[in-house]
């Protein structure tokens, strides 16, 4: 059983063996196999950049890299070792996970980690899906990611009279 490798980004003179997220940032988990673009499907990605995302900018601060991952056969492997149970725990802590596709059980484990899951539909550089979350950040984000930044501690939550 193998489990996550990790790559931490870790600023000068910062003794930590897990990143800090930066304060009022969402960390985003990016499906990626060649790590300048999303294009992976959650169970067949063999890596996930992690990065702090905020209305004025996006670090990364780690990537995670799998050995074994599933096949995008669509099948389900019923021998071995759960490899999604690995991946949603290396994943812990990350807001929002965007990938090409992810299963109906995969994806309600990464629910119940209280990560959100985003399909995408097609493969799109990595810098496109930061700046387009970004974007949302600095605007009036949708009701989804008002609860994601509220339960992330990164906003307040405004009473039901003013939301628009």
């Amino acid at each position: 059983m193998t489990g996550a490798r990790r790559l931490s980004i870790v600023p000068d003179g910062v003794r930590s063996s897990a990143p800090k997220r930066k304060v009022g940032a969402l960390r985003v988990a990016i499906a990626t196999q060649d790590m300048r673009s999303l294009d992976a499907h959650f169970g067949s990605a063999r890596r996930f950049a992690v990065y702090d995302v905020s209305a004025d900018d996006w670090d990364l601060v780690e990537v995670l890299s799998f050995e074994e991952v599933s096949e995008e056969s669509g099948q389900h492997r019923t021998e071995g070792d759960d490899r999604i149970a690995r991946k949603v725990e290396a994943l812990k802590g990350c807001h929002l996970l965007f990938c090409l596709a992810i299963g109906g059980p995969s994806a309600a484990k990464v629910v119940s980690a209280k990560i959100h899951p985003i399909k995408v539909p097609e493969a799109q550089l990595i810098e496109d899906v930061l700046s387009r979350t970004r974007a949302m950040l600095r605007t009036t984000p949708p009701l989804w990611l008002r609860k994601v930044l509220f339960e992330a501690g990164a906003t307040e939550k405004k009473p039901f009279d003013e939301e628009d």
